[in-house]
Formats: C-alpha cells, structure tokens, sequence
C-alpha cells in the first residue's frame, strides 16, 4: 500500500510562562493508505498531542506532518476528526449534525439528506434523525459523530479515545460497529487509545510511546484476521499479543511514576 501520511520529525513543547515542558520527542512515523493504527502509551505521552498535530489542531515545534506529499498547516476536510466528547452541536438534528460538513462545501440538499441518510443506516441510526443529541445516549451521540466524519469523505479518520465516556458493553458494540464500517470503506484511520484490548482489536498496527517526553518505542503489526469478531480475543495470538503489549505500557507506566515522584522532591 501507498504511503498517505508521514511524520517527519515531529516534537512538540508547550510553554507556560517561563516554563517548558517538552511533550514529544521528534517522532517519526509512515501510514499506508487503509491502515488502522492504534496508538497506546501511559498518560501525558504525547499521543493525543501527536494526533492534534496531524489534525492540524496543534502546531509542531520540529519537523513536519505530510498527507498525500502536501504539508499540514492547519485543520482540513481530509481529515475528519472524533473526539471522546462527542462535540456535535446540541441545537441540530442528527441528520443536520451529519450535513453540516456538507452544507459548509456548498452541496445541495437533496445530495446532502442521501449521504446523511445513508451513514446513518451505516451505523444504525435509523428512525433517529429528527431527533437531538440530548435526547440521545452517550453510545449514540458517538454514531452520530462517526457518521458526521464519514460523510465528508475524509482521506483519514482521527479518533481520541472515541470510546472512552462509554460503559463497557456500549464500547465493544462500538467497536465492532466501527470496525464494519472501516472493513467496508477502507479508510486510514489513526486510533488514540489508553485500552490495550481495544489496541490489539481494533487495529492492523499498534504503536506504543513512552513516557513523557513521548517518543515511539515500538510498532507492532497485528495479523488477526478480517471481519473480526470479539471471539478472537480468545485466541493465543491474541493473548500474546496483549500480553506483550502490557509490559511494554507497564515499564512506561512506571517510568513515568518515577519521573512524576522525582520531580515532586
């Protein structure tokens, strides 16, 4: 597959009166076109700060983010980003929260309502476009954000911690859903996520980063096959995996713990 995105030498430092605090190390990383990669790391190591940066959200103090060879500069409609909160706005409709990308590039309505309508039916929204988000559960406020992403055909889907404000059930029904949707649009999709079977689960890639200041300290490929069904996190690649995984995010855990409690002395 053809690279699509590609972090150059990224790192990142925030700046709080005299103080500085460096959040990422420079951080390089490739992203073929149809990956899914899933980002794991302890708290405050930078990869919602990575993510923001290829959102365009955040700017880098060092290197570059390129998607399709063009340099990012700021927020674009190839990138569609979700957010934990679901960020939809609370005075539209569902199908008016879905249109809302496409009213701002000027399509007309009836292409508008045919595409809503059916990123709707994608995530299983029917028979609730009329209504609003407060009359909504939190499982389907995040539909209706994923379907708003969707619908403006992003080159990549960027999701912080979408899952994360949802009870445990609601979230693997989430995952299963998105995971659908992604099988069958083929989308590049860039996952935060501090849930390590939802790591392994979700994606083709997972990326682990230390501890502040973030750096990536490893890239593993996840070969489970496709379509995935929760049935696979009972198999032994699955569980080696995950195991894996969780010492290499316990060592950065702790290290980040001896940091914290250094600095507090």
């Amino acid at each position: 597959m053809a690279t699509i995105l590609t972090v150059r030498g990224v790192s990142k430092r925030f700046r709080s009166g005299t103080r500085e605090t460096l959040a990422l190390q420079a951080t390089d990383l490739e992203v073929a076109e149809n990956d899914f990669i899933t980002i794991l790391g302890p708290s405050g190591c930078g990869k919602s700060t990575l993510l923001r940066i290829v959102a365009g959200l955040e700017t880098p103090t060092t290197g570059e983010v390129l998607l399709d060879a063009r340099r990012i500069e700021g927020p674009g409609a190839d990138r569609g980003m979700v957010f934990q909160s679901y960020t939809l706005f609370p005075w539209l409709s569902v199908l008016d929260n879905v249109c809302f990308g496409l009213r701002e590039r000027g399509m007309a309505r009836d292409q508008q309502l045919h595409l809503a309508n059916g990123f709707l039916a994608k995530v299983g929204l029917q028979g609730f476009e009329n209504h609003f988000p407060k009359q909504l559960s939190g499982g389907m406020q995040q539909r209706t954000a994923i379907a708003r992403a969707l619908a403006n055909n992003p080159r990549m889907l960027l999701m912080d911690e979408p899952f994360g404000a949802l009870d445990h059930q609601t979230r693997e029904l989430m995952q299963e859903l998105l995971l659908g949707i992604w099988e069958g649009e083929q989308k590049t999709v860039l996952f935060v996520t501090h849930d390590i079977d939802e790591a392994v689960f979700m994606a083709g890639r997972v990326v682990v980063m230390s501890a502040r200041p973030g750096r990536i300290k490893l890239d593993r490929a996840v070969s489970l096959p496709h379509p995935r069904h929760y049935s696979v996190k009972t198999s032994p690649q699955f569980t080696e995996l995950k195991a894996e995984l969780t010492e290499q995010v316990r060592i950065e855990v702790k290290a980040a713990q001896q940091m914290a409690a250094f600095a507090s002395d």
